[in-house]
């Protein structure tokens, strides 16, 4: 990389130590607050003052390892980076990153929802307006950097992690990762994309698991989303995924951390390790000796800095590099990279003077963005005339299920209250949340509300059932709240450790809503969680509830959201980001299979989804008709398609058009199905809109036989209907030509434009 004369200045006037100290993180504030298994034995035991005596690269979650009043915090960080500027040699401030999946995870802050409702709200814009909101807070309270946006494609819905992630297509993840990343880079925080790469295909969906993957299912499916985050949203740091990719562990591949990341790519930011990993190379890999072979490793694989300590980078690198077995131009080009990053944040230049002494990180816009993905997001699965319940007079309704009256259900793994909170009971939340139960009570305030719980969200405990059952039996209508309860390393049902065998609802959730089923009054089921279950009973089955509504931890305004679908105030208008599974049998399974992955005569195993990607209901009814498109196309260039959308229903409402396209003979296996495109458009009723759609034939790349990235002249089918199996409007064209190599000045985003319909 080409470094400014400033930063070549600095570099040659650094020792050996004040460089190593630059390549890696203290957490300050870890102690006893350990948050992840074998953390307190991981973290150098170095004390703060030491390890800051050369400087320091990054500062590990100032706020987001404990609950801290923001304002405090603050004046405590101004004053420690004026230390390390005036009172260390080399005078240069820290990176401050911290965690912000859902929301800057810090105390009193806003939380918004979990990337899998993003997935469903289908909806770039609005995610790119809250990264700009997070990373505004974030900012202010002087943090630099933030871990997130998670690009890891889902493929198997038993990994814990599947709530940080946000589809299982690579275009939509890529499409929304990407406005993210530019949301919180205009805010003058730096993105940092995870996991790199391959993480969410680890082996039978367990956590750190060795990934059994091709180089063409790399390719095709887990780099896209990154590739867009970097060429097109210009993310200035990455970080490695912990998994093996074919016995090599990504912390130590060149490969793919300068092979791909920058010489094919381009990208010319920082690599960060996630934490641990670079110990983890000798810990859990197996394939460094000791700490400093690893940090060997992970150096000349172009991995930059060490998170979140220096239990590599500091001594044991120092002795590696003393001795000879690793090149000082190693570390200068990390270091290089480093310093770049810190002028390019302003922090060559800040002086830290005047700390903010007020501070507000849940203000009325960050609520209302919240609540508007909330709402984007909320996922009707099934409505056989229960819904919505209105607010009739006297209307009794019984609100049961464990996660009625459980707010911590709306939030994700990574959400603070979830994530460092759980470590400190009693301790205030620090922003208003109100549960499905709060918030009915709110939307409806004629109606009559019974509670009862009837289970917890785990264990078999079925003593609550026959109060909840006579409480249904005398209610018009029931609404049963069920599903997850997001944490870590065995805390909770999802989230990071927390892998599953079974899809079916945790404990005795399904029991509990087929006993109140049985009574005859409407069920409607809600379902709060971070993947999706198993719920075919649900859907077709003799006791299904009368209507299924999936809501994906929708954050602080989702208790809000899910009232308001339920009274009928909102119209929902979510789409199902990932498969809704039949089994788990069936995992791990995606909609981009090929004809050889999905349901056939020459199996007795069914891989079918209860419903699939894409799919959502509505109060009112969408026709889309019309569908055209160009009729031939070159190779390497993009073709335009139209339809026509019409709500023929009674309520104004979003419809979220999606056009899917199919190669009908590929030179190697194709999918089914392939999302190409897609558009939110709001329509009123009787309204009708044009969507047209430019489509770079890109989207249709695949890596061929030789290895690399091409278009292939042939037929292709196109549809658009309400999921990716539902041709309602069809058409195909032709791309014609050569095989076309795909290039890095290649188009790799369609492009939409709604117009009124005409006629």
């Amino acid at each position: 990389m080409t470094a400014s004369a400033r930063v070549e200045a600095i570099l040659a006037d650094l020792t050996l130590d004040e460089k190593l100290a630059q390549l890696v993180g203290y957490w300050v504030d870890q102690g006893g607050e350990v948050v992840a298994p074998m953390a307190g034995e991981m973290v150098a035991s170095t004390r703060y003052e030491d390890a800051t005596t050369h400087g320091i690269g990054h500062l590990t979650r100032v706020y987001g390892t404990r609950p801290v009043d923001p304002v405090e915090r603050a004046a405590w960080l101004w004053n420690e980076q004026r230390r390390l500027r005036t009172q260390t040699r080399p005078g240069i401030p820290a990176i401050v990153h911290e965690e912000c999946l859902t929301g800057l995870a810090a105390w009193k802050a806003a939380t918004f929802p979990t990337p899998l409702a993003w997935g469903a709200a289908f909806d770039p814009d609005l995610v790119a307006e809250m990264g700009r909101a997070i990373g505004a807070s974030m900012r202010q309270l002087g943090i630099h950097q933030g871990l997130a946006p998670v690009l890891d494609v889902i493929r198997d819905p038993r990994w814990g992690r599947v709530d940080e992630c946000i589809a299982e297509d690579p275009y939509v993840v890529g499409t929304i990762g990407t406005a993210y990343v530019r949301g919180l880079q205009d805010a003058g925080v730096h993105a940092t994309l995870k996991h790199f790469v391959g993480y969410s295909a680890s082996q039978a969906g367990r956590n750190h698991a060795p990934v059994h993957a091709g180089p063409r299912e790399i390719a095709d499916v887990f780099l896209p989303p990154f590739e867009m985050a970097v060429r097109d949203g210009g993310a200035r740091s990455v970080m490695n995924s912990y998994t093996d990719l074919d016995g090599i562990p990504v912390a130590s591949s060149r490969e793919l951390l300068t092979g791909l990341l920058r010489e094919t790519w381009g990208f010319d930011g920082v690599v960060v390790s996630d934490y641990f990993s670079v110990a983890f190379l000798q810990t859990m890999h197996g394939v460094a000796g000791d700490l400093g072979e690893a940090a060997a490793l992970a150096l000349a694989a172009g991995l930059d800095v060490e998170l979140p300590t220096g239990d590599a980078f500091t001594a044991p690198l120092a002795a590696a590099v003393r001795d000879g077995r690793v090149d000082i131009a190693l570390v200068d080009t990390a270091v290089r990279r480093v310093l770049t990053q810190k002028e390019e944040l302003g922090l060559l230049d800040e002086t830290f003077e005047t700390a903010p002494t007020s501070i507000d990180l849940d203000t009325p816009a960050h609520r209302d963005i919240a609540r508007r993905l909330a709402e984007e997001s909320v996922v009707l699965l099934t409505n056989h005339g229960a819904l919505p319940l209105g607010d009739e007079d006297g209307m009794r309704i019984a609100v049961v299920g464990p996660n009625a009256d459980a707010a911590e259900a709306l939030m994700g793994c990574y959400s603070f209250a979830n994530h460092v909170l759980a470590h400190h009971p009693g301790h205030a939340l620090g922003f208003e949340i109100p549960s499905v139960l709060a918030a009915l009570r709110d939307e409806m305030p004629r109606a009559g509300i019974t509670v009862r719980a009837g289970c917890d969200a785990t264990g078999d405990d079925r003593c609550g059932f026959p109060d909840a059952v006579r409480a249904a039996g005398s209610a018009d209508a029931v609404v049963v709240v069920v599903g997850d309860r997001a944490g870590l390393f065995g805390r909770g049902t999802v989230g990071e450790g927390n892998d599953v065998e079974s899809l079916d609802l945790p404990g005795v959730q399904r029991e509990l809503v087929e006993a109140l089923v049985t009574t005859g009054t409407p069920v409607v089921m809600v379902v709060l969680s971070g993947r999706p279950y198993a719920l075919d009973w649900a859907v077709d089955g003799p006791l299904r509830p009368a209507a299924v509504v999936q809501a994906f931890f929708p954050g602080e305004e989702g208790g809000a959201a899910i009232a308001g679908v339920l009274s009928g105030r909102v119209v929902p208008s979510g789409r199902l980001p990932v498969s809704l599974p039949r089994s788990a049998g069936a995992q791990p399974y995606s909609y981009l299979h090929p004809r050889l992955g999905g349901a056939s005569e020459i199996t007795s195993a069914d891989s079918t989804p209860t419903l699939p990607f894409g799919y959502g209901l509505s109060y009112t009814t969408f026709v889309r008709s019309g569908l055209r498109a160009d009729a031939v196309v070159d190779a390497g260039a993009s073709f335009t398609a139209s339809v026509t959308v019409a709500n023929t229903g009674t309520r104004t409402a979003d419809d979220v058009v999606q056009l899917y396209g199919r190669d009908v003979v590929g030179s190697v296996a194709r999918p089914v199905a392939q999302l190409l495109a897609y558009q939110r458009v709001t329509l009123a009723p009787g309204e009708s809109a044009v969507v047209d759609f430019v489509v770079p034939t890109t989207r249709l790349a695949f890596t061929g036989r030789g290895g690399a990235r091409i278009v292939e002249p042939g037929t292709v089918e196109l549809w658009v209907g309400g999921s990716c199996v539902d041709r309602e409007t069809e058409t195909s064209l032709e791309i014609v030509g050569a095989v076309h190599p795909v290039t890095a000045s290649d188009e790799r985003l369609a492009r939409a434009t709604v117009r009124t319909a005409v006629g």
